[in-house]
């Protein structure tokens, strides 16, 4: 049994989604300790537990010490299967959260997988699910799998209630990822939305996202998403913005920002741009959010991957030193912490696939 010390590194979340997935894949038992150790309330919280029950599901595991607060747990699984399931996270409890525990297992699964999910779409702290469905999916695209992510109803803080579907088409094997420059700009696209709140909140987060972006380019559409206040039937009001920019060389590269109480419609777009602009400034393939949660994939690849990324985060040295844990492969990353950088990725997906 492989034992994780959940306190290594920034300590979060993200040590339990990657080795919970990671486990699955493999078969490989896991016993994570010291969880969430280092925060000013230890241990697990529901939205862990989500997906770590859900995992759980699709590998027919055996899971101990899954309640809220525990510090340790033990999974161990059986073989992952297909079919549909269904999962309320509960309030705002982050749905993309859950999905990155559940997509490694499931695109590596022997059957089709549909998840119907229930809880926050667009809340601080992870990222929110137009970033998943229009940057992440189609970079993972690109390696094989057809994932198709299906909003049915946002969910903002505090009582969240978005509704999301996942459907999931496995790969007869994950090819290699091979992107390192970004290359030359071709267009840029997004989404502002506003529920519960009138539409110019929308419309003044995009234009000032526009105006932010002008000087790189004109060719730039943002989607406007809003509802009339008769018949809206989100629970709480919210508003928020993503961005991705596309490249000839077929990168993808993503930004957003969230907004809250007391805090300008112009200054929600104006933040998701200049952190779009930044992202872009470095002239690498891969944004830091898909960068970190690109290393499982990469690693069960068939081949070499070489992926150029905007900046290396502690959460992407997490990922690689979690990763290590279950497969015996190479990874090197160079670059400094908070600085562009590259990383090559030695697949495991022929010993894998066997």
């Amino acid at each position: 049994m492989i034992e994780i010390d959940g306190s290594y590194g920034e300590g979060g979340g993200q040590i339990l989604r990657t080795s919970i997935a990671l486990s699955a894949v493999t078969r490989e038992p896991v016993r994570i300790i010291n969880i969430r150790a280092n925060r000013p309330k230890p241990g697990l919280k529901r939205q862990h537990i989500a997906g770590i029950e859900l995992v759980g599901r699709i590998a027919n595991a055996r899971v101990k010490g899954l309640k809220v607060g525990s510090t340790e747990i033990t999974f161990v699984p059986e073989k992952q299967h297909g079919g549909s399931y269904k999962y309320d996270v509960g309030t705002a409890g982050s749905i993309s959260l859950v999905l990155q525990a559940v997509l490694p297992t499931a695109v590596t699964a022997s059957e089709p997988i549909q998840l119907e999910l229930r809880g926050g779409t667009d809340v601080a702290w992870s990222p929110p699910i137009d970033y998943l469905k229009n940057v992440f999916v189609p970079i993972l695209s690109m390696m094989g799998p057809k994932i198709e992510i299906i909003q049915k109803r946002r969910g903002h803080y505090p009582k969240g209630g978005g509704t999301v579907i996942c459907k999931i088409e496995p790969a007869d094997g994950l090819k290699p990822l091979n992107r390192v420059a970004f290359g030359d700009l071709v267009d840029i696209r997004g989404v502002s939305h506003c529920v519960r709140l009138p539409r110019h909140v929308a419309e003044r987060q995009a234009e000032s996202a526009k105006r932010a972006l002008a000087d790189l380019t004109s060719n730039v559409e943002i989607e406007i998403e809003s509802y009339p206040r008769e018949g809206d039937t989100h629970l709480s009001p919210g508003s928020g913005i993503v961005l991705w920019a596309r490249s000839e060389a077929g990168a993808i590269i993503g930004a957003d920002a969230l907004g809250k109480r007391g805090k300008r419609a112009e200054n929600v777009g104006t933040e998701a741009a200049t952190k779009l602009l930044n992202e872009l400034s470095s002239q690498k393939a891969i944004d830091m959010h898909s960068g970190d949660m690109l290393v499982p994939y990469l690693t069960m690849a068939s081949g070499t991957s070489h992926i150029g990324i905007t900046q290396i985060t502690t959460h992407l040295e997490t990922n690689i030193w979690i990763t290590k844990k279950f497969f015996d492969t190479e990874i090197s990353l160079t670059g400094k912490t908070g600085q562009p950088g590259e990383m090559v990725v030695d697949g495991v997906g022929e010993s894998l696939n066997q």
